[in-house]
Formats: C-alpha cells, structure tokens, sequence
C-alpha cells in the first residue's frame, strides 16, 4: 500500500471518530437504519439501485431499492419521539461516477429539532472547521449568499424572475442543448459551469433560499421580495459542494403531492414512475416535529482535507475495482 493511500485510510478512520465524539458531546443519538427498502427515490435527479427480494412471501415486497439517503428513517424515528439524531453510513446513487462521484459513498446525515436552517448551518460549520483541524489544512473565511444574490454577483441575472431565453442565452456558452433545458436544468447549468468554479478556493461558501421549484424536501416560504424560495442551503468547501440542507417540510399532503410530481414529471421523460414512501407520509400525518437536516458527503470532506482532486484517492476500494 503506498503512502497516500494509507495516509487517507487513517485519516477517515479518524474523521470517523471525530465525528461521533463531536455529536457526544452534544446528546445527538446515532441510529442505524435500514439500506434496503421498499420505496425508491422519485427525485428525477436521483436514480435508485434496484434489486429484488426472493425469500419467503411473508417478507413482503420483492422489488427492493438501496437507499439514496437515510432521511426516510430519520423522520419516520423523529415522528415516533426519538428526538436529535444522526447517521454515518453507505448510500447508493446509481449512475454517478466520476472525479467527485462514486456510486457507493459515505454519508453524514443529522437531524435538530425546533432548529431553523440559519441555526444548522452554523453547527455545519462547526463540524467541518473541527475535522479539519485534525487535517493540517486551513480553511479560509466562511460566506453567505442566498440564491439570487449569487447569480446578481456573478451573471448579473435574477434567477427567479429572468425571462428562460435570456437564461438560455447564458447556459449556451457551457452547453450545447441549451434551448432544451427547462429553467431548473439552465440555472443549474449557470451554477455549475460559471458560479462554482469562481467561489474562493480556500473558504466556505453557504447559499440558500433556492427556488422553490428545487425544495426537494424543503418548505418553501415568500423572500424578501415576496418571491416563493425553498428554505434549502447548500455548502461548499471551496469550488465542491460539500453539504444539502432542508428547513423539513413537516405536511403530509404536501409530501405526498410532490412524490406524485415528481413521477408525473418522471413519465414526461420517458422514466418508469417509482414507487414512494407511504411509511413516510404516514409519519408525517401523525406528527412530524418541526426540524432541519442536513446530509453532508464524508467521502468529499475527506477530499477536501486531503486535498486531494479524485475521490478514489479516499476510498479503500473504488467503484470499477470493487
């Protein structure tokens, strides 16, 4: 084994324990939850492994899914009174595979109740200074921008209120189908070609208030301006996007309409509509807390304290190898 690699194997089984120590010491209990479940992700963003299930019919469905992400669990344990909680553990994401992509990765995943999302952003902030003092590497100072201040910096454009052909005249310096794109898939090209790699090597860059059409999870509130935005953050650790958090929407109704859009939109594409978390739903019928979480990417932290440009150079084993 050659010095990097062992280098970055003892720094993750460090991080690992930083980690834990570190929501200790604040009373946030880990949970273990299950990878493989019966529902899938209807984000038309995330694709989900799907597998199957060939033992005896008592054990329910046979189409099974490997998880994207354990929030399904988290709110279905804060709904029953759980209380704060976390989780450090694999995902799945199928179809993602590159420099900063393995279809296999490490999640960080936590949950506070009665906070808002300016609060968890803080202790975000917190937790990624704190690893990193365990790296040798220093972090520059921390930023704040919402959404559409970030695009008014750097494109001189209103996210929210821009007419789609001026957004496409834009997106069309990075790609070659622009005039395709609806407006969530051209501002997302904007952010990704033009305002990521502008933001400052060596900082922190928090943004939030996105579109409400990109609330995933979120609830989504008037701006300022009175325009509807998703009380969702972001962070990045230099140039990557590190961390995704939500202000969670606590409405069954809601939660389940936008399941339902989300497979309406699936079949538009031409994609098989997925099965969606009823368990869920009924958790938030019954009482979901009002809460934020966040899931932020172990895999990418480790890389950015290592300071390493690949993702494979932090795993055991990538994913062609494995």
């Amino acid at each position: 084994m050659d010095d990097a690699r062992h280098r970055a194997l003892t720094l993750r089984a460090r991080l690992y324990t930083v980690i834990r120590a570190f929501f200790a010491e604040r009373a946030v209990i880990e949970v273990d939850t299950p990878i493989l479940g019966q529902a899938a992700s209807t984000d038309i963003h995330l694709e989900s492994f799907d597998t199957g299930y060939t033992g005896p019919a008592n054990g329910g469905a046979r189409r099974r899914f490997l998880r994207t992400s354990p929030e399904f669990w988290h709110k279905r344990l804060l709904a029953e009174g759980l209380g704060d909680c976390y989780e450090l553990g694999r995902v799945f994401r199928n179809g993602e595979f590159g420099r900063r992509h393995n279809p296999e990765f490490t999640l960080l995943e936590w949950y506070r109740l009665g906070w808002t999302s300016a609060q968890l952003m803080a202790e975000v902030e917190e937790l990624v200074r704190t690893t990193f003092m365990f790296s040798g590497r220093r972090l520059g100072e921390s930023r704040t921008w919402t959404y559409r201040q970030l695009f008014r910096q750097h494109l001189d454009v209103d996210p929210l209120t821009a007419p789609i052909d001026d957004l496409r005249r834009l997106a069309s310096q990075f790609w070659v189908d622009a005039g395709k794109l609806d407006r969530d898939a051209l501002l997302d090209v904007l952010l990704t070609h033009r305002i990521e790699p502008a933001l400052p090597a060596d900082g922190l860059t928090f943004v939030h208030e996105y579109p409400a059409s990109q609330a995933a999870l979120a609830r989504t509130r008037a701006d300022s301006d009175g325009e509807r935005v998703a009380e969702r953050f972001e962070l990045y650790v230099g140039t990557v996007e590190l961390a995704n958090g939500f202000h969670e929407l606590t409405d069954a109704a809601e939660q389940q309409a936008r399941f339902r859009a989300d497979n309406v939109e699936r079949e538009r594409r031409g994609l098989e509509p997925l099965p969606w978390d009823r368990h869920l739903v009924m958790a938030l019928e019954s009482g979901l807390p009002a809460c934020s979480g966040v899931a932020l990417g172990v895999d990418r932290l480790l890389m950015a304290m290592l300071g390493s440009e690949d993702i494979r150079e932090v795993l055991a084993f990538s994913f062609p190898d494995a």
